[in-house]
């Protein structure tokens, strides 16, 4: 991994010091190393290192939370080792996912729709066609009631989000890799969005361990079809980006949301993220999620995907395999890229015992 020798726990607490006081997000990602073994990567400012002692970024935030300490905390505690050129592990499709449960069953995916500032109005024109009479859709109304009530003041309970289940840790996807679409699928478009990692501690504490750029993959097609389908468009794959911003999210996120076809880009727009585009504050979101005990089981990995107001579907594009979906936006460095394929039809035969 270029030769350069070990950073001692009293260089990397100056390390990350120096970098924090900088205003340098600290970053965490999971390389491939050439031999194949999984390198946890500590990312502040310009040089990416190789954390020591851990395998995955599972095993550095269980080690943080006996510890008592935050992920920058228990980094420093461990000391860096080798540097990592991000961009060749890039071209060799090294990026993994920012984090893998063990049991990929105990990684949870779900998430939230229609929570940023103008994102009922692509979902609420495919379903006004189902009303017969000019009345709110129920998206509509979903959508004024998190912007009334989705920002609570401190101690408060806000309103209720819309709230959707992906699958599990099979599901989930690098950069780099293809989002493959069920044969039965209708559509396979893509959701340029924010998501966020947790970690349920032993006493059922659930711990933010950051945020990363997603593609919350869907079938909107299904979904138009009628809005009580919205539970099978969304039981699709999905990608998650490859660093995992640590620490608070900036209200203000911009980014690109790109599809290419060939040498074409077909669909370029930007997207927003952030409270500041948001009708619910991120609070909201988390604590109507975990509010469930059934979601706070110790060992547990959740994402939770936050919902966008960009979708290329909205502006009449129709994917086709082959497609590449690229989403960028600061403050992630590194863009989150993946091609649409399908799979192959499987018969399914039900037997009883």
């Amino acid at each position: 991994m270029g030769g350069v020798g070990a950073v001692s726990g009293d260089t990397a607490l100056q390390y990350y010091q120096t970098y924090r006081m900088a205003g340098h997000m600290l970053r965490i990602l999971q390389v491939a190393s050439l031999s194949g073994d999984v390198q946890v990567v500590a990312w502040s400012g310009d040089t990416p290192r190789v954390v020591n002692g851990v395998s995955s970024t599972y095993e550095l935030a269980q080690k943080a939370i006996a510890a008592g300490l935050s992920l920058a905390q228990q980094i420093e505690a461990l000391g860096l080792g080798d540097e990592v050129d991000l961009d060749v592990a890039a071209q060799s499709g090294r990026l993994g996912l920012p984090v893998s449960h063990p049991d990929p069953a105990h990684f949870i995916v779900a998430g939230t729709g229609l929570t940023h500032l103008g994102s009922a109005d692509g979902r609420d024109k495919m379903h006004k066609a189902a009303q017969s009479e000019e009345k709110p859709t129920d998206s509509m109304r979903m959508f004024l009631m998190g912007v009334e009530g989705g920002k609570p003041k401190d101690g408060e309970v806000g309103a209720q989000p819309e709230w959707f289940y992906k699958g599990n840790g099979t599901q989930l996807r690098a950069t780099g890799e293809d989002l493959v679409s069920p044969s039965f699928a209708l559509d396979g478009g893509e959701e340029p969005e924010l998501a966020a990692i947790y970690l349920i501690g032993p006493d059922g504490t659930p711990f933010r361990l950051g945020f990363c750029l997603s593609n919350e993959f869907s079938d909107h097609v299904t979904e138009k079809g009628n809005y009580l389908w919205l539970a099978h468009s969304k039981l699709r794959q999905a990608a998650l980006g490859p660093e995992l911003l640590v620490g608070e999210l900036p209200d203000h996120v911009e980014g690109t949301s790109r599809i290419r076809r060939g040498d074409e880009v077909i669909f370029e727009k930007p997207f927003l993220s952030g409270e500041a585009n948001m009708s619910h504050s991120i609070a909201n979101l988390e604590y109507h999620n975990f509010k469930y005990d059934l979601f706070r089981q110790p060992g547990d990995l959740h994402v939770h995907f936050f919902g966008t107001a960009t979708l290329s579907v909205s502006h009449g594009i129709k994917t086709e395999v082959g497609d590449v979906f690229e989403i960028d936006a600061a403050p992630f460095k590194l863009p989150l890229v993946n091609r649409l394929g399908v799979a192959a039809e499987t018969p399914v035969a039900i037997k009883a015992l």
